[in-house]
């Protein structure tokens, strides 16, 4: 099953502001999230609903809605800031 991807503006934006390597990292971990959202590196996020994985010191903070296969990220983020 390939799920689809949906950003939150916040998410776009953290984006765009990476370098070009660590964006390279995050598209191809982003990539591997869409044929399996729960994957090895997925830990589901303490008194929340939300995922999160990492990508060297960067987190994808995500939810994963499995009626409509669809997987709403939230937050891209360092991992110093992402919890905030």
């Amino acid at each position: 099953m390939i799920w689809t991807l949906e950003f939150e503006t916040k998410a776009k934006k953290s984006l765009k502001k990476l370098d070009a390597s660590t964006r390279q990292r995050v598209m191809s971990k982003l990539a591997l999230l869409k044929t399996n959202p729960r994957g090895v590196d997925a830990i589901k996020l303490v008194g929340s609903e939300s995922w999160r994985i990492r990508v060297g010191d960067y987190r994808i903070v995500y939810d994963i809605h499995d009626e409509v296969l669809l997987i709403h990220v939230i937050k891209i983020g360092h991992r110093r800031e992402i919890y905030r």
